[in-house]
């Protein structure tokens, strides 16, 4: 595990390194929009790394959070969020308690949608004040970042690396719907490899191919109704008609932490780089039973 969480770090690294733009002597300047929670803590990890190989990391984040600190290392801009740490506390409580109940596989896609919907008007709004802080964004301008990175399971980084026509790398475990597939226009053979949530295998049934092809053309729909917030308000901030796979479309790389050891293979895009792993960089030893 130690040496896969190693190679996965050394891909990261050549594929950034590669991505930037190098001045003489200088580092690059990457601009850091992350998500708040896990996300965040298997991102901090490339973002030290390179901040120690002398890049300058700008890291942007809102003010009531819960992982985001010991940032003293990056510069850190911050924004107003529109709810209370009470407020995250209780909409996370809720959902823990009930998300180990027992429930049938069109039952957990149903909840989680629901779940997901209510958590999107919290983040659509989040996204609005900080694309919509002038000084923020003003301050950003003046920086000439070389690229983004960005968590972009919430697309507000997509939308702010539009406006400031820089690259993107996206850093993520997987994207609702599918949209990634769609986004890289990854094929994604609907006889062999099954939908979330269905809980088929790569061997299926005639019957099952049927169910997981409509599942498919469901999670379509579903992708639209879900990002269109999203899509209407980068349409707003951007001044020109959006869509949901214009904003997942303009990533350079994705960094993607997973591998097939735990995920049934389906084709890849180059792009497309597996880092399953790199969340063991920091690791911390189990204490020993007699």
């Amino acid at each position: 595990m130690n040496l896969l969480a190693d190679m996965s770090f050394c891909n990261v690294i050549r594929f950034l390194f590669f991505l930037v733009t190098f001045r003489l002597n200088e580092g690059g300047k990457l601009l850091v929009v992350p998500q708040d929670g896990s996300h965040w803590l298997s991102m901090q990890n490339l973002v030290e790394e390179l901040s120690h190989r002398g890049h300058e990391s700008v890291v942007v984040v809102p003010d009531v959070n819960f992982h985001f600190k010991n940032l003293d290392q990056f510069t850190v801009r911050t924004f107003s969020a529109p709810y209370t740490k009470e407020y995250m506390e209780s909409m996370i409580k809720d959902y823990t308690d009930t998300l180990f109940e027992e429930r049938t596989g069109l039952q957990k896609a149903m909840y989680m949608y629901d779940r997901m919907v209510n958590m999107r008007k919290s983040y659509v709004a989040v996204c609005q004040n900080f694309l919509y802080n002038e000084t923020l964004i003003n301050d950003l301008e003046t920086f000439k970042f070389d690229a983004m990175l960005t968590d972009p399971v919430l697309p507000c980084g997509e939308i702010l690396a539009d406006h400031l026509s820089i690259p993107t790398v996206f850093f993520m475990r997987a994207a609702f719907f599918g949209v990634d597939q769609e986004a890289t226009q990854s094929p994604s053979p609907l006889s062999y490899v099954p939908r979330f949530f269905t809980e088929y295998t790569d061997h299926m049934t005639f019957k099952e191919r049927v169910k997981n092809f409509l599942l498919r053309y469901a999670e379509l729909i579903m992708c639209r109704i879900f990002y269109a917030p999203f899509a209407e308000l980068a349409s707003q901030f951007l001044h020109r008609e959006v869509t949901v796979v214009d904003l997942f479309s303009r990533a350079s790389i994705w960094l993607l932490r997973y591998d097939f050891a735990f995920e049934f293979p389906r084709p890849l895009m180059p792009s497309m780089v597996f880092i399953g792993g790199i969340n063991c960089a920091k690791k911390k030893h189990l204490n020993q039973t007699e």
